[in-house]
């Protein structure tokens, strides 16, 4: 049990410097928001940094969540996680109501037009960053929903130090 809790702390650790850095680099670009064709390609190579910064942390920090700490949660719960498809967990955490199942599904979808970042059509591009930008705040909700009730239902997260200097 103490690996799986090691395993969960370094996880909420590092979701914890993904949110932070989506908000430094969300901060260094709102002024520039949103952006159209024609400001997108005038950006510097440090806004630019700042916006693939964004992109980064915010798909890091979904996938962290999706592909760790949800299972990790259901799992410090009880319960069995390994033979479960992902909507059923995604169902699961709903019922704990950490998230709406709807809103994380929109969020991946969005994460997933980025994917096309450096596609030839500057409007795709344009627009999902654009898209990316304006979810970054449910997505940090629902990260805090969940570090909420996980600090709420676990000692061990409560109590780390780990947690408690970085945060």
């Amino acid at each position: 049990m103490r690996d799986i809790q090691n395993t969960f702390i370094e996880k909420l650790y590092e979701c914890q410097k993904h949110k932070e850095k989506i908000i430094l680099a969300s901060q260094k670009i709102e002024y520039l928001m949103p952006l159209s064709v024609d400001s997108y390609n005038l950006l510097s190579f440090e806004q630019t940094s700042f916006i693939d910064q964004m992109i980064f942390r915010f798909t890091k920090l979904q996938d962290t969540m999706g592909e760790k700490l949800f299972p990790s949660l259901l799992e410090l719960m009880g319960e069995e996680v390994k033979s479960k498809p992902f909507i059923d967990r995604l169902n699961r955490i709903e019922e704990l109501g950490i998230l709406y199942k709807n809103d994380w599904m929109d969020l991946r979808k969005d994460r997933n037009e980025i994917a096309h970042e450096y596609s030839f059509n500057q409007d795709e591009v344009v627009e999902g960053i654009n898209t990316i930008y304006r979810s970054i705040n449910k997505l940090l909700s629902i990260y805090d929903s969940f570090y909420g009730y996980c600090t709420e239902k676990f000692d061990f997260v409560r109590d780390s130090d780990v947690l408690k200097r970085n945060l």
